[in-house]
């Protein structure tokens, strides 16, 4: 076969090859870009998509101290938390609700064993205090000012 023909062939498999691959990508988008158009609600409204907020504020708690006893001794925990909020969350609000997450933290912390608050991870701990944060305010219906809880420092003594 000359090579004029196999160049030819190769161009043809290759330009086949790109046309499905375009072909296939744009079947699969398809699905995902029709489940995320929103439909209409019963009272006839289109609702507002609910984009994910990309800016945070982030509001310090500082040195948040836990006393535990263990094997005869007493054991400190000193933490650093840190609570991210949206943009626009007004600073009053989180100013004002710094002393119940210090005693929910405090409470909550206070009841573990320090042998398995020390091997907790990181992820875990933020995990949990987010948990007992959100609910305590829940069972004092409040409004929660804050997204996230983070863990900007713990120092185990």
């Amino acid at each position: 076969m000359p090579l004029p023909r196999i160049i030819v062939i190769l161009l043809l498999i290759n330009t086949l090859i790109l046309v499905g691959g375009i072909t296939l990508v744009y079947t699969l988008i398809q699905p995902l870009q029709a489940g995320a158009q929103l439909q209409p609600a019963a009272d006839g409204s289109v609702p507002v998509a609910k984009q994910p907020n990309k800016e945070y504020k982030f509001f310090p708690i500082n040195k948040i101290i836990i006393s535990l006893q263990e094997d005869g001794r007493e054991h400190y925990f000193v933490m650093d938390l840190v609570l991210q909020t949206a943009i626009n969350e007004d600073s009053k609000k989180l100013e004002q609700i710094d002393p119940m997450v210090r005693n929910s933290v405090v409470a909550h912390l206070s009841g573990l064993p320090f042998s398995q608050l020390r091997a907790m991870p990181i992820a875990d701990l933020q995990t949990t205090l987010e948990e007992v944060l959100t609910q305590d305010f829940a069972n004092r219906n409040l409004a929660q000012p804050f997204a996230h809880v983070l863990v900007s420092k713990l120092i185990v003594q």
